[in-house]
């Protein structure tokens, strides 16, 4: 097992803040819309990973993709979160007859604390575009690889679009930071990262393709 792994950003999630980002995502329209394409991404992603019976959602955040991951009826979820305060704002706050479905646990991407191929599949939403070292990156890749049987699903910032475009002018404008914690990829770096990890990549959904950052990789685990 890789030792545990901690991220500055993630130490900020306590009780109030993990009740302000689930807020957050309950409004204004262009929030609700993009919790509406993501969770249409995600359906997507799953079909491509052949509708697993069981799946681990990390980080769980406020459980925001739950619902998707509760339509087939007798799939097996699993959730984890390095903030405990933020799984128990999921609990807090999802429906109760979806919170009874989703097994919780705290737990970090690098140090899971399940046994080897546990699930099916991975579910890994909005994190890795936090993580800007390639050996962080590849330890996380790893610890997916032994916890996941078949498939992951991962989304991140790339380039070669517009979003990303904006950004790289954004971020030459801005004063040098002493911390950073999101980054866009360039897209042959974190694909060359992932079949280093021992993945071949079986394809990917893009939020809004030209135009967005934001992109789903589908991963399945490369036969030994």
């Amino acid at each position: 097992m890789p030792e545990n792994k901690e991220l500055e950003f993630q130490e900020k999630y306590d009780a109030k803040h993990s009740l302000k980002y689930f807020r957050k995502h309950q409004r204004g329209l262009r929030r609700r819309l993009t919790t509406w394409a993501e969770r249409r991404m995600l359906r997507k992603a799953l079909a491509m990973m052949g509708d697993p019976g069981s799946v681990l959602d990390i980080p769980c955040g406020a459980g925001r993709f739950w619902t998707v991951l509760a339509e087939r009826p007798d799939r097996r979820i699993l959730a984890a979160d390095y903030s405990a305060d933020m799984i128990e704002t999921a609990r807090r706050f999802q429906p109760p007859e979806l919170v009874a479905r989703v097994e919780t646990f705290q737990a970090s991407a690098f140090d899971i604390k399940l046994p080897d191929a546990a699930v099916e599949a991975i579910v890994c939403i909005r994190l890795i575009h936090h993580i800007g070292q390639t050996e962080d990156r590849r330890r996380m890749l790893a610890e997916f690889h032994r916890v996941a049987a078949h498939t992951v699903c991962l989304s991140c910032w790339v380039d070669g679009n517009l979003q990303a475009r904006r950004r790289k002018r954004l971020e030459a404008r801005r004063p040098k930071r002493k911390y950073q914690n999101r980054f866009v990829f360039e897209r042959d770096t974190i694909e060359r990262e992932i079949r280093e990890a021992g993945f071949d990549i079986l394809g990917h959904i893009d939020l809004l393709p030209g135009i967005s950052m934001w992109r789903m990789y589908v991963l399945r685990k490369r036969a030994a």
